[in-house]
């Protein structure tokens, strides 16, 4: 089942990307620019975590995570404040509020994702999932370990997230900018041509001779993952 991630943003750039980010990575994403109506949403169907924005319309984050913990029907659920706030005070007056993380603006899709995944790895184990498996190919992310029929795969830091993000967007198209953006950040000043590099390493360190290659090249558009 979908963890069910509820995003408060008022800043519809940054929602429309956080949303994208994470309907990638799999999640049931509702998102709204509105304290009110996120208490609602939250009320309705409880999620799974919340990324909360400390400043939004009609209640501020804080006053929304306040609330939340004063709800019985959520009191639990976990919350990510996000803030261009950076003053320790400001910090501590978020966590004591009652929020589980705190993230700076401005940060990376891929810090933020990383956060969220290891709090639910903590609350709701079944949300992330372990193994992720494509035909003959087996990545677990918990022994951050990669078998192809049996055998180890010898990957990188690098190429394992590039290879975690093909698996998990298995036979959708990726441009050379998404798999910039879901590995190294949407802030990163890596080049498009690195993407092509690490690409070729995992596909030398994935196939042996006489195996079929996962990876696909779309002439114009970049790359998509096939098994």
């Amino acid at each position: 089942m979908k963890a069910r991630i509820l995003i408060v943003e008022d800043d519809p750039a940054l929602a429309e990307l956080l949303s994208w980010n994470f309907e990638g990575e799999g999640f049931d994403v509702v998102s709204t620019p509105d304290g009110e109506d996120a208490l609602l949403l939250a009320e309705e169907n409880t999620p799974d975590i919340i990324i909360l924005d400390w400043m939004i319309e009609s209640l501020s984050g804080i006053e929304v995570c306040r609330r939340l913990r004063r709800n019985g029907d959520t009191k639990d659920v976990p919350i990510i404040m996000l803030t261009a706030r950076s003053e320790e005070d400001e910090r501590i007056r978020g966590l004591e509020t009652g929020a589980d993380d705190y993230v700076t603006k401005p940060f990376s899709p891929g810090e933020l994702k990383a956060r969220v995944n290891a709090i639910l790895r903590r609350t709701r184990p079944g949300a992330t999932e372990a193994i992720l498996t494509s035909s003959e190919i087996e990545l677990d992310l918990n022994a951050i370990r990669v078998t192809r029929a049996g055998r180890n795969v010898a990957l990188g830091p690098t190429e394992f997230r590039l290879l975690r993000v093909f698996m998990e967007r298995q036979g959708r198209a990726q441009t050379r900018n998404q798999l910039l953006d879901a590995v190294w950040g949407h802030d990163s000043d890596i080049e498009l041509r690195t993407v092509d590099v690490h690409i070729r390493r995992l596909r030398k360190a994935l196939t042996n001779p006489g195996e079929h290659d996962p990876i696909r090249t779309i002439r114009s558009v970049g790359y998509t993952f096939e098994g």
